[in-house]
């Protein structure tokens, strides 16, 4: 008999999980529901000492209390965290581990690395850097849940119950980091996917191409995937689902990840246009693709997205995509301009909008260039960064243009009233031309994005003309080499050209 050990996360106790629980009993399983310490009237208060050592332990006797032959543990958000801990101590006891609705966490690394919440995570660190971490962190407010991820599908009655039940969180169960020997890392494991909180088996698989080597063990033959469609709490807004998933799960079903998607990442594959050679300068992260025309010229600054490793190589203005771009607007009669930002992380979108900004006026002070004539292209994550020149345009800026964008942040983003808002921004835009160039298969937690700011669009009466590529994905550049894919690039560089030259 499987015996599913379940570990809620951070603020909630083992009560959450009541209605999944007894689905699974009522399958035959054993359900065994943890409140782990400091968390619950059902569990030991916390004291000065405790940590996520301590609840790694109260993992690891719920474990040594359970008589099954196989048992599989299922980390909700924090609860994982403790989960993998606890499994790292008794590997042999483990048949599977299920992340819910998480990121996989890193050994040494602490809890607050993977909480959404931007505001409260920089709090942490604060705190965890000033050795201040032996207090306790309140719940979010009744109405604040979804700075912690999306409250899709929840029934008023437990979204209030969320609300009422929900205690502090002791501090140092987030700031400590995780305590991983690698005994667990080949451990079958599960990860369930909530679309409503943005995250997909697609969106993985686009991360896992970019060739970030801690992603690669996702490919492993032991990984499986599962996605449902709702919000970051299945266990209350889809409980019936989430049971029926972690039943298979158990049974070893689920997506497996081609390990092609590591090997052979789509951002490095040739541009879809056959583009003739232009030269190029290097000036700091900006490179500029200069056209043979006397006089200064209009200029193009694409702007590429992210998150990207920070040590990934080649830098993204090296990719055959941008540097595409680039020499096709310089063929053009423009001046192209591409830009390394450093946007490695979730938290690092003020730091890159700083440097695009910087780009940007180096590019304005080049006499080659016409100061009064600039269009800026955002492409995928990099486009929550045309947020700030949309909200007021400055007079130079002549056209914005995005490409399969994300135009609002994701909920698991934890953005909370962040200025990168260009759904929100577009309201102030004006009459300033706006390309945006949408794809029919794009992720469909992209696409609400892109829904959303077009409606916002509309309804501000917005100057923005959509190209659209029915059967193009995202990315699609170097992935598509159709005409339909071709003719979107050419009819999205002729109009943006256009605007700055007309």
């Amino acid at each position: 008999m499987t015996a599913f050990i379940l570990v809620p996360g951070a603020h909630t106790g083992g009560w959450i999980w009541r209605e999944v629980a007894d689905r699974l009993r009522e399958s035959g399983a054993q359900a065994h529901t943890v409140t782990l310490t400091g968390l619950g009237d059902d569990a030991p208060p916390a004291g000065p000492g405790t940590d996520l050592e301590t609840h790694i332990q109260d993992v690891v006797r719920l474990i040594d209390r359970v008589d099954a032959p196989e048992v599989v543990l299922v980390g909700h958000c924090y609860g994982v965290h403790p989960a993998l801990g606890a499994a790292d101590r008794r590997p042999e006891r483990i048949a599977r581990i299920v992340y819910v609705d998480t990121a996989v966490p890193q050994g040494g690394a602490p809890a607050l690395e993977l909480v959404p919440d931007q505001t409260v995570r920089e709090l942490l660190r604060q705190r965890a850097e000033k050795g201040e971490d032996d207090g306790q962190l309140p719940p979010p407010a009744p109405d604040a849940w979804q700075s912690w991820g999306s409250v899709a599908d929840i029934p008023e009655d437990a979204l209030a119950q969320l609300a009422e039940r929900a205690a502090p969180q002791p501090l140092a169960t987030l700031t400590r980091p995780l305590p991983l020997s690698g005994a667990a890392s080949k451990l079958p494991t599960t990860g369930i996917l909530c679309t409503d909180n943005g995250s997909s088996i697609a969106m993985v698989e686009m991360l896992v191409q970019l060739g970030d080597p801690r992603l690669k063990a996702l490919t492993e033959p032991w990984v499986r995937f599962f996605e449902l469609g709702t919000g970051h709490w299945p266990m209350l807004s889809a409980p019936d689902e989430l049971a029926r998933v972690l039943i298979a799960a158990a049974a070893g079903e689920g997506h497996r990840l081609s390990p092609k998607a590591a090997e052979q990442p789509a951002h490095i594959r040739p541009f879809l246009l056959d583009v003739p050679e232009r030269p190029r300068e290097r000036v700091g992260r900006v490179d500029l693709y200069l056209p043979d025309a006397d006089g200064p010229r209009p200029a193009v600054v694409f702007v590429h997205g992210g998150p990207v490793p920070a040590d990934m190589r080649p830098t993204p203005r090296d990719w055959p995509s941008f540097v595409g771009y680039g020499q096709y607007v310089a063929n053009s009669g423009a001046v192209g301009v591409t830009v390394d930002h450093r946007l490695h992380d979730l938290a690092d979108y003020e730091r890159a909008a700083q440097d695009v900004a910087e780009a940007i006026e180096l590019v304005r002070a080049d006499p080659r260039v016409d100061e009064d004539r600039v269009a800026l292209w955002f492409f995928s994550g990099g486009s929550l960064m045309s947020a700030d020149w949309l909200a007021t345009p400055p007079p130079w800026l002549r056209c914005l243009a995005a490409t399969y964008p994300i135009l609002a942040p994701l909920p698991s983003w934890g953005f909370g009233d962040s200025r990168f808002r260009p759904a929100t921004a577009v309201r102030t835009a004006g009459r300033l031309p706006i390309v945006v160039t949408r794809v029919g298969l794009e992720m469909a937690e992209i696409a609400v994005t892109v829904e959303e700011f077009l409606t916002s669009a509309a309804d501000c009466g917005a100057d923005v003309e959509v190209v659209d590529v029915p059967n193009g994905h995202h990315g699609f550049e170097t992935i598509d080499y159709t005409d339909e894919a071709r003719h979107a690039v050419e009819h999205a560089v002729r109009s943006v050209l256009g605007h700055l030259r007309g």
